[in-house]
């Protein structure tokens, strides 16, 4: 009698294991997830969890450098726009966009997440997750200080002051949006917020 022949195994996707590990991470925070946690979500053994990440922290540091390079490159290509107001919509607008992607492709809104409440000074994510807030907002920074030379700004208006208002509403953004709020009303919280700060801009030449 023919013996029955086994399955093979599940092949290791790799960038699928990050998205199911930040899943967890983002929820749950780093100490609150277990190595048990992530073997069983990830369908890996423990020994084959850590031949491909190292250990819990290189899996959570690759989890924070992969999902939050991509706030990096909202700014980046929103301060590469010609006028200021254009720069501001795609910073609050692409931002809604980033926090609100469907959850088969993205595990949830990195910088409210319990991950980034967690007690994890130890680990290297923290720098690198400060280094990123920080290069965004010189970025946006620098490119409200080139508008103020161009003469887009009111003559009362405050660079560090406006990047700071702008900062803040990006991060309410994700805060709401990790609280389950709909796109819809992000985007339109996203445009009223634009209207707002745009009143410290001068006119467009038309």
């Amino acid at each position: 009698m023919p013996q029955p022949t086994r399955g093979r195994p599940r092949a290791f996707d790799r960038d699928r294991a990050i998205l199911d590990a930040a899943r967890l991470f983002w929820r749950r925070g780093y100490s609150g997830t277990s190595t048990r946690d992530l073997t069983a979500a990830l369908g890996l053994s423990t020994s084959s969890l850590y031949a491909a990440f190292g250990s819990k922290a290189g899996l959570f540091e690759e989890a924070v450098r992969t999902y939050a390079e991509r706030y990096r490159e909202i700014y980046r290509q929103a301060v590469a726009e010609k006028d200021l107001r254009t720069v501001i919509d795609r910073i609050l607008i692409d931002s809604v966009h980033e926090f609100t992607r469907p959850s088969d492709v993205h595990p949830g809104c990195l910088l409210s997440s319990a991950a980034m409440t967690d007690s994890t000074s130890t680990l290297d994510t923290s720098a690198h997750y400060a280094e990123l807030h920080g290069w965004n907002e010189r970025a946006l920074h620098a490119r409200i200080e080139r508008a103020a030379r161009d003469g887009e700004l009111v003559a009362e208006a405050d660079a560090t002051a406006l990047t700071g208002v702008i900062q803040s509403v990006v991060h309410g953004l994700s805060v709401r949006a990790n609280l389950g709020t709909p796109p819809e009303d992000l985007l339109t919280t996203a445009h009223l917020a634009h209207e707002l700060i745009c009143r410290h801009l001068t006119s467009p030449t038309p």
